[in-house]
């Protein structure tokens, strides 16, 4: 294992850190594969609602590379297939009927094993991401490396040494597969948030320059991984960390990918009538599937996200203080200090972390775009941060990659987007412009 020391970053002190203890959730019966969760993957549907499926078999295929699919992670029956807007296909929610359970992932499996083991052949192919652009890895590139990171550093996420707790060989096992394609590092990245982060610790590593490619691999998928090549068993399981300001009882739940969230959300609402509008208690809760920085915001029922290995649950920001930030905000987070709290924290007899209240309020709209320093302080990459968001705003593809756009993704400015006084959708703006880049390489 290889370890990478960072100095630039920021930890928040998020209340809600989970419990040691794994909650069995494995028997949950609903299951939603999201397509959108893949970056510039093009589903073409494979099912139709009624079907049975087995674990393991394609749901959908990506209409530019039939190589490219996204399988269900349980047995059972297609229960419905959700869209939006100009018929996008959102969800494939698959239900476990035990009644018209058939199987035989394992069947196959070992015929594929007994001939040539190929993780491109399994139906693990997707829990390999590829940057740039962070889509699902091109079976045709080479990568310059294979990176797991050994250490989640955002807020409230689990703990990857005690989540691969007792999947030891099946992680070594994984982990031998993936050498057939390019050199595997795992890394255990010491320092603030976003220590932990694939950009980060590829940064640190074996930067990306234009026409090179890097591979990764959460540490839990390289273990279903192992799996898949120790018994050809496809069970995309998962320990998820549950917790957050607004979560009961915060802790560890072992899951399959893709999970309905209902059944969680009932132990650890405090609001019973979420999402409701007309809830009669004074706070509403916003349940986000994933890092609170980055994740994407779900309803009680929603279903856990294909890459997430947390759910947070925060207060929404709908109430607001009596004169704003005229008030001393002891109980505030402040980075910029702007709140009292911001000095008082800096005291030698001051407890840190201080008791803070977080939610999803911004406290302020949206501003214009100020140079303050700030982005540097807690960007760990060696990258000029505003220069770079500033160039992606005004869409200069060629100042863009003199700048790094390669190697970043946006999760990489979420500390960024929290800290900014403008009020900046940064992750979105980086989004468009690799984006752009993307369609710009396939064309």
């Amino acid at each position: 294992m290889e370890t990478i020391k960072i100095k630039k970053g920021l930890d928040i002190p998020l209340d809600g850190m989970p419990e040691r203890h794994i909650v069995d959730a494995r028997s949950i019966e609903r299951y939603g594969v999201k397509p959108p969760d893949a970056v510039g993957f093009t589903p073409r549907l494979l099912v139709a609602e009624g079907d049975t499926v087995c674990a393991g078999q394609p749901l959908v295929e990506d209409k530019n590379d039939q190589r490219l699919t996204l399988p269900s992670p349980v047995s059972g029956v297609v229960e419905a297939i959700v869209r939006g807007e100009k018929r996008k296909l959102l969800e494939v929610v698959v239900k476990i009927d035990n009644l018209k359970r058939i199987d035989n992932s394992a069947d196959d499996a070992s015929k594929t094993l007994n001939s040539q083991f190929s993780i491109l052949n399994s139906p693990c192919w997707w829990m390999i991401k590829e940057r740039p652009f962070g889509t699902i890895a091109n079976p045709d590139h080479k990568p310059k490396g294979i990176f797991v990171s050994m250490r989640d550093t955002n807020p409230l996420a689990p703990d990857v040494e005690f989540a691969l707790k007792g999947r030891e060989h099946e992680f070594d096992a994984g982990v031998k597969a993936l050498e057939a394609y390019g050199k595997v590092h795992c890394v255990k990245a010491e320092g603030p948030h976003p220590a932990g982060n694939i950009g980060t610790i590829v940064a640190a590593i074996s930067p990306i320059n234009k026409g090179e490619y890097v591979w990764s691999v959460n540490a839990q998928d390289v273990a279903n991984i192992g799996r898949w090549v120790m018994t050809g068993e496809y069970r995309p399981e998962r320990v998820i960390s549950v917790g957050g300001p607004a979560a009961k009882a915060p802790q560890y739940y072992r899951v399959l990918n893709g999970a309905c969230m209902q059944r969680i959300s009932d132990i650890q609402l405090i609001n019973p009538l979420y999402p409701s509008a007309e809830s009669s208690l004074q706070h509403t809760t916003r349940i986000i599937s994933g890092s609170v920085l980055s994740g994407n915001a779900i309803k009680a029922d929603g279903f856990l996200g294909m890459y997430d290995q947390q759910v947070t649950f925060i207060e929404e920001g709908d109430q607001y203080d009596f004169m704003g930030w005229l008030m001393p905000g002891l109980k505030k987070y402040s980075f910029s200090k702007t709140f009292l709290s911001g000095f008082v924290r800096l005291l030698p007899t001051a407890h840190y972390p201080l008791p803070t209240e977080f939610n999803t309020n911004m406290h302020g709209s949206v501003r214009p775009f100020l140079f303050t320093g700030s982005f540097e302080r807690v960007f760990p990459f060696d990258i000029y941060p505003l220069q770079l968001i500033k160039a992606c705003i005004v869409g200069d593809v060629e100042l863009q990659e003199k700048l790094g756009i390669y190697e970043v993704e946006p999760e990489d400015f979420a500390l960024c987007e929290f800290i900014d006084p403008s009020k900046t959708e940064i992750q979105t703006i980086i989004r468009e412009a690799l984006e752009v880049l993307r369609k710009e390489a396939i064309s």
